[in-house]
């Protein structure tokens, strides 16, 4: 009995040793690639100085008429996950690509990820590239930001366009897992999680270069200092938006994917959103979250379309 009660010891204390050797493994592969990725990340865009920081933008097109392109939460790399948009949008504007601090090639910040910083660092890049007149077309979370902007701005915004946006009323805020997410990062279990399914990387249809450069702007970017404090603050900022709606007069068009199963009455709230607006719609494709993406095309020509109709 004794020699049995040895060699489970044995063996117990041989899988703690090979846990803690994986897990020290893990984390020093992730330290490595890291340093190594650095130095692989192709620079594209130009940086913009922002309060005291450098925040990154892509402008393309040469139009009259301004176009600024606003990621969702947590878009690794925006400036080329928009590409299937700005190359539909180029031939008619000027397209602006922001990548707000903490994501693609911009700075961290220290300051907390609340809207009203959000906006204003936004506001301030578009000042700094003399930008004073346009239309704001956010993805999924800029419809939150995009509420509080086009009231604090209203002069200078065109119109606004939501991609599948977000509206202040919708949930699933209260719960965010920062400390979960950040370990994931820390212990470089996220890069292997990537490295075993490495499906779950969301990128436009792009070659494998460029899906390169996505999976590295990822990694390096995932629950960074500004990621958490933008998820932390979640409950607040969407809290924040229920104070305003969209100035009546401001032409506001949705494009929403159909049938969207997480939130309930998606497309109604988009539809309760412009009820007091003199021109404002809603439109669905089928597609996924990253309409974007997919369907770029179609949201190009009934965007121009809509504001044609306007004037």
């Amino acid at each position: 009995m004794k020699k049995i009660l040895i060699i489970l010891l044995k063996i117990i204390v041989a899988i703690f040793i090979a846990i803690g050797v994986f897990l020290l493994t893990v984390y020093i592969v992730n330290i490595v690639c890291n340093k190594s990725e650095k130095a692989k990340i192709v620079s594209y865009g130009q940086l913009v100085p922002v309060d005291g920081k450098n925040m990154n933008v892509t402008i393309q097109g040469k139009g009259k008429e301004t176009v600024v392109l606003l990621p969702g939460f947590a878009t690794a790399a925006p400036g080329i996950d928009f590409k299937p948009l700005v190359e539909e949008l180029s031939p008619y504007y000027k397209v602006v690509v922001i990548e707000p601090f903490g994501y693609g090639l911009s700075d961290i910040t220290e300051k907390e990820r609340t809207i009203d910083n959000i906006v204003d660092e936004i506001h301030e890049c578009l000042q700094k590239l003399n930008i004073d007149r346009y239309t704001l077309m956010g993805h999924s979370i800029f419809g939150i930001y995009g509420l509080e902007y086009v009231n604090k701005y209203e002069k200078e915004v065109r119109a606004f366009v939501g991609i599948d946006s977000s509206f202040p009323t919708q949930g699933g805020t209260d719960e965010f897992p920062a400390e979960l997410y950040g370990l994931l990062n820390k212990s470089g279990f996220y890069r292997l999680i990537m490295k075993l399914n490495p499906d779950q990387l969301i990128t436009p249809e792009v070659d494998d270069e460029t899906r390169e450069q996505i999976r590295m702007i990822s990694l390096k970017n995932m629950m960074n200092p500004n990621i958490i404090s933008e998820g932390k603050n979640f409950n607040n900022n969407f809290k924040a938006a229920e104070h305003f709606k969209f100035p009546k007069n401001l032409p506001v068009i949705f494009f929403l994917q159909n049938n969207d199963t997480e939130v309930a009455g998606w497309e109604a709230k988009h539809e309760e959103q412009i009820k007091d607006s003199v021109n404002g719609k809603v439109m669905t494709f089928e597609g996924g979250h990253y309409l974007h993406h997919t369907r770029s095309k179609e949201i190009v020509e009934n965007f121009r379309s809509f504001m044609e109709g306007i004037k």
